[in-house]
């Protein structure tokens, strides 16, 4: 299965998993990276990678909205939801950690606010 792919205005691309063996595949493309990965800080949320490196705050701010409306924290609260954005050279996986599941050493907070996803929501509709 392939990941869902959004193109920026800017021309970059935000690729999001789909299930746990599809962040899995995903996150292990482009860890040890500069790359710009997001996940929310609930569990059940898709991995998402900001392909092209350097990513504006724009950018991210707008790959947090893509990564919140995907994820279960959404689904299920239909509320703000907080992303942790990090980089791919921060993601590790140790032998314990389940498909699609991975650490991160240090990560930054976006709240993604519930009228954001909601915008971008009715745009794709």
């Amino acid at each position: 299965m392939k990941p869902r792919e959004f193109r920026l205005k800017s021309g970059k691309n935000i690729l999001l998993g789909r299930n746990s063996e599809n962040n899995e595949e995903l996150v292990k493309l482009y860890k040890g990276k500069n790359n710009i990965i997001l996940h929310t800080a609930e569990p059940g949320s898709p991995f998402c990678v900001i392909r092209e490196h350097p990513a504006t705050s724009a950018e991210i701010k707008k790959a947090a909205v893509y990564c919140a409306r995907y994820s279960q924290d959404w689904r299920d609260n239909k509320k703000d939801v907080l992303v942790h954005v990090f980089k791919g050279k921060d993601v590790y996986k140790t032998r314990m950690m389940k498909p699609g599941t991975f650490g991160v050493k240090k990560f930054k907070v976006i709240k993604v606010k519930k009228v954001d996803i909601e915008k971008w929501a009715e745009k794709k509709n």
